[in-house]
């Protein structure tokens, strides 16, 4: 008979050789399974969860001032000439000249020029002009290109000593140089070769028609030519004071109404000053009036100004205010609190009871979110009194706490609010307080220096009716 007994080992040795294949064949599948369930998990729990959005608190106003074209209106006269001639330009484009000073003369022969190099200080000045020029063109205000020309071959000659008379007959009052009947200002003035047809206009005077720079056109007076009895030779700016008129909206005019007096930043060069300010109407539509008294020899050649109103002064940190939340707080009176020696914290000492019922005081680090003034309260040696805003996850409504000094006790109960935002930096939400400056229909200005409150570049939670304080979110 056969031994069955003995096949036991070999049969049960065999059954699990096969489960040791089987596993071994199939261990990488059952991770790369359990890898893959994981992720199918993952990806619904994001995808059914709710998004946190943050926002990265930045500083700066609450919105960009608004940008106005105004019309330069100031006193001037076109000069002509008194006789015929060739004419020979001595007063800079743009300059200022004094009472007495030769602006141009008249010869009845044309006056040779000069063979006049110009240096490499000369070139690199027309070069960084012309780039300057080149960079702001805009192709909607081409009449600038003529003011640019015109200011440029003012510079050239000026480089080139060509308008600088020399000569003692000059510098006497002579009205001769030479061959040439020299033309002198009678008062002191901005000199500019050309002329646009707004010279005799005054603020009164003006209409809507005016600003239409389509239809603005400036002639050049410079010539190389011969002029005659009577023709315009050069236009001279007599008054430091002069108005800017920038057309508004009924908006901005309602937004500009009390003001008297605002501050200009010109586009130009970006340089700032400030003016007096009223609002007028010109055919039927408000316009506003900006009275300068100084600066019109950097804007002398340009009718027309981009500018923009400084209206937006406040400055802070900028937050949406979807981030805004209320919390409330209890107040206790900063007597009350008290310094631990070991760790130099600020908390309060609470009155508590052990387990043989004896009060005992205890140390609480509660956090404080803000210290404001008590205006309520004046000490005794005129200092201030201020109030504690404790989170009151700290005590419940009825502790009390006593004070290390007077041994005074205070009931916590009274309580108080106070707004904030929830800062992530961490990856949970925290309570920061916020001051707010200013604010419109999106945005608010808080302010850089609140205790317990937020920094440039701090994350908050965009909206914060999606979070709970202390929920981790990452």
């Amino acid at each position: 008979m056969p031994d069955n007994n003995k096949k036991e080992p070999g049969k049960m040795a065999g059954f699990l050789v096969q489960i040791k294949k089987v596993l071994g064949l199939n261990i990488g599948t059952m991770i790369f399974s359990v890898l893959f369930l994981y992720m199918i998990f993952s990806a619904i729990l994001y995808l059914t969860s709710s998004h946190i959005e943050s926002y990265q608190v930045t500083s700066g106003p609450l919105s960009r001032n608004e940008t106005y074209t105004g019309l330069s209106i100031r006193e001037e006269t076109v000069c002509k000439a008194e006789s015929s001639g060739y004419v020979n330009y001595y007063a800079r484009e743009g300059s200022k000249i004094n009472a007495n000073g030769a602006v141009y003369g008249l010869s009845a022969t044309k006056i040779p020029e000069a063979e006049t190099n110009l240096g490499a200080e000369d070139l690199s000045k027309i070069r960084s002009d012309m780039l300057s020029f080149s960079k702001g063109f805009n192709p909607s205000k081409f009449n600038n290109t003529y003011s640019f020309k015109n200011q440029l071959e003012g510079n050239i000659l000026q480089y080139a000593g060509v308008m600088t008379a020399s000569g003692d007959s000059v510098q006497a009052n002579v009205v001769t140089l030479g061959n040439q009947n020299i033309s002198r200002t009678s008062e002191d003035g901005i000199i500019l070769y050309s002329r646009d047809g707004y010279e005799e206009k005054t603020v009164d005077s003006i209409t809507a028609e005016d600003f239409d720079q389509n239809s603005y056109h400036e002639t050049d007076l410079k010539t190389d030519g011969q002029v005659k009895t009577g023709d315009s030779v050069y236009t001279i700016i007599t008054d430091e004071r002069w108005s800017l008129i920038i057309p508004l909206s009924d908006k901005q005019a309602a937004k500009l109404a009390d003001r008297t007096a605002v501050r200009v930043k010109f586009l130009k060069d970006d340089m700032t000053q400030s003016g007096d300010f009223s609002i007028m109407e010109i055919d039927g539509s408000k316009y506003g009036k900006i009275d300068f008294n100084r600066g019109l020899i950097r804007y002398a050649a340009d009718r027309f100004l981009d500018i923009e109103l400084v209206t937006n002064t406040v400055s802070g940190l900028k937050i949406p205010l979807s981030s805004i939340v209320t919390k409330e707080f209890y107040t206790i009176p900063s007597g009350y609190s008290t310094v631990n020696e070991e760790r130099q914290i600020t908390g309060f000492m609470k009155v508590d009871t052990n387990k043989d019922g004896d009060k005992v005081n205890t140390f609480v680090n509660a956090t404080i979110y803000a210290k404001l003034e008590d205006k309520t309260v004046q000490k005794a040696n005129g200092d201030p009194s201020y109030i504690y805003f404790v989170d009151k996850s700290s005590f419940k409504e009825g502790d009390a706490i006593i004070s290390q000094s007077s041994n005074e006790k205070y009931i916590v109960g009274e309580t108080d609010s106070l707004e904030g935002v929830y800062c992530i930096n961490q990856g949970y939400a925290v309570f920061r307080r916020i001051e707010i400056l200013d604010q419109n229909e999106e945005y608010a200005i808080v302010s850089r220096d609140t205790s317990y409150g937020l920094s440039r570049y701090d994350h908050i939670v965009k909206d914060a009716s999606q979070v709970k304080e202390q929920d981790i979110l990452y």
